[in-house]
């Protein structure tokens, strides 16, 4: 009975550290994002929106959540507490192009071409950010994700050289089995997300200076 309740004792706590290691790393990235987060009410001014890429529909729109996304560059602009637009997204075979769909959809929110910048080679969260400051010169940002992604997004764009600040949508009421995914999801993601503020590897693709932005900073609104 004694050995019986000590395995037993010894596995409980077993179970309880591979939790706990589980969760840390969210855990870190949420508690040190914390006041990084809020929703588009409460956004500073910056003078660049991140809108980070979320796939697309058969018919080549944006998904739900990645309309959302753009929903909220979209208002951010319009309220003018972001002067331009960096759409960053996926087109690494002719038949897939996140970026363009993501510029169309804004530009029929009514926010101008020509304060839209587009990263083709958005290929993960930490790439995007990596490639918004070293490529298209992004000192300073509001990122757009959902919720569930924002700490990990903000974290990473801050490693990345980017004075961040996330703003989030709550997709939960509309693509709840989505959301809900997205946070299960976001328990590994974490750990890669530390090795990555860690290690901070270089993109795939990563090229020389673009003036995307900057022309988009400098076109009237």
């Amino acid at each position: 009975m004694t050995k019986l309740l000590s395995y037993r004792k010894t596995w409980v706590a077993a179970c309880l550290l591979t939790a706990l290691i589980g969760v840390a790393p969210f855990t870190w990235l949420s508690v040190s994002t914390a006041d990084r987060r809020g929703a588009v009410g409460d956004a500073d001014p910056r003078p660049v929106a991140l809108v980070l890429g979320a796939g697309l529909r058969d018919d080549g729109r944006p998904t739900t959540l990645l309309a959302r996304r753009l929903d909220i560059a979209a208002e951010l602009y319009h309220r003018g507490r972001i002067e331009a637009v960096l759409v960053s997204g996926d087109n690494s075979v002719e038949s897939y192009n996140e970026t363009d769909a993501m510029h169309d959809y804004l530009v029929a929110l009514g926010v101008p071409a020509a304060k839209i910048a587009g990263d083709y080679a958005g290929f993960s969260t930490w790439e995007s950010c990596v490639r918004a400051h070293e490529v298209f010169g992004v000192d300073a940002a509001a990122v757009i994700t959902q919720n569930f992604h924002l700490p990990r997004a903000v974290a990473l764009c801050r490693a990345a050289g980017i004075d961040t600040e996330g703003v989030g949508d709550g997709s939960i009421g509309v693509r709840t089995t989505a959301t809900v995914y997205g946070y299960v999801r976001e328990l590994p993601a974490a750990f890669k997300a530390v090795s990555d503020t860690l290690l901070r590897p270089e993109p795939r693709f990563l090229g020389p200076r673009e003036p995307g932005v900057d022309d988009a900073l400098a076109a009237p609104r």
